[in-house]
């Protein structure tokens, strides 16, 4: 991701402008670019009412040509500006193509040329299902992971020999390129990137209005290069393994601190420069994070779930958690059980 939205909280996201721009061609799949637009715009208008301001959010279509382009499915759309009017945009969304990709690609001069600048400018690049093609044939995703619709896998992997194709995985991430192999994974995706610009609160009131079920997050379907989220300071590793493995036990900075043979303001400081949090901030993220797998999957009680994330006082765990999500535990659970058809493990 561009450096300025790495490890955002939310608050430099709502005081400037995102810009998203989709490139429009013949036979693109119209969700693959208006499910994404929702998804932004919605995180746009929430992060705007906590502010009293306007949508952060801008998005744009780009085209070779201005003029009405035929989309999947008989639909029209217009596009706003050309693709070679593209100079800086936060991120640019590469649809999924109806059927062979072949015929589009080989009308995408403009935008084959565009995509290693963008790239080079920090700009986070989205591709649906083939749109994939677009960076495997710009060069993009030669040595990288990478996946794309799975009816196309043995073809692009045939044509495209140095891309590490991940068949197994919906999503993939590499420093700032991401694929994912279908519209219903653009969702996931799209919810993660909401996270890294507007905070957790914000992300889960997006996926709870437009994914009121059961999914999995992000990081358990997605491949990420390990160089990609990946940081070097082993000390600081050394503290997040701790972390994890204590998680459901009370462990302080002290301790940690001692554990690790250092002071715990040498720890803060290096855990800030590492991963942009402090330790009690990422053991928090942790633990909510593995509440919330536990109200998706298991039938334990709020109370029950709280001692397994190592918050014994319940009535705090409730007050943290909708603090950061939202919403209580138990609404939280029921929202995300919205389509469940068989009973959840116990």
């Amino acid at each position: 991701m561009p450096a300025d939205a790495k490890k955002n909280t939310g608050r430099d996201s709502q005081a400037r402008t995102i810009r998203v721009v989709a490139a429009l061609y013949p036979r693109a799949l119209a969700t693959s670019i208006s499910l994404p637009m929702d998804v932004l715009q919605a995180a746009g208008h929430a992060a705007g009412a906590q502010t009293r301001g306007r949508n952060p959010v801008q998005f744009q279509l780009a085209a070779e040509q201005i003029g009405p382009v035929a989309v999947a499915g008989g639909l029209q759309m217009l596009p706003d500006i050309h693709l070679d009017a593209i100079r800086h945009c936060d991120m640019l969304l590469l649809p999924g193509l109806w059927r062979n990709p072949r015929p589009v690609l080989k009308r995408a001069g403009t935008l084959l040329r565009l995509l290693p600048e963008l790239h080079a400018r920090g700009t986070v690049i989205c591709s649906v299902g083939t749109g994939s093609c677009f960076l495997a044939e710009a060069g993009l995703l030669d040595n990288r992971a990478a996946t794309t619709h799975w009816h196309y896998f043995d073809e692009f992997a045939q044509r495209y020999p140095a891309v590490q194709l991940k068949r197994r995985h919906l999503i993939t991430q590499s420093e700032s390129i991401y694929c994912a192999g279908s519209v219903n994974s653009v969702a996931d995706l799209m919810i993660h990137l909401v996270e890294d610009w507007f905070g957790q609160r914000i992300a889960r009131q997006i996926e709870s209005q437009f994914s009121p079920e059961i999914r999995r997050p992000f990081r358990a379907h997605a491949f990420q290069s390990p160089d990609d989220s990946a940081h070097h300071d082993e000390l600081v590793l050394a503290a997040q393994e701790r972390l994890q493995e204590q998680l459901h036990q009370r462990l302080s900075l002290a301790q940690l601190a001692d554990e690790l043979r250092c002071s715990p303001r040498t720890l803060t400081r290096r855990f800030n420069t590492a991963i942009g949090q402090t330790p009690s901030a990422y053991l928090r993220s942790q633990r909510l994070a593995e509440a919330r797998e536990l109200l998706r999957t298991t039938n334990l009680s709020v109370g029950e779930v709280a001692y397994r994330v190592g918050l014994h006082d319940v009535s705090y765990f409730t007050t943290l958690f909708q603090k950061h999500e939202g919403m209580t535990p138990g609404r939280y659970r029921r929202s995300v059980r919205g389509k469940l058809f068989s009973p959840v493990r116990s």
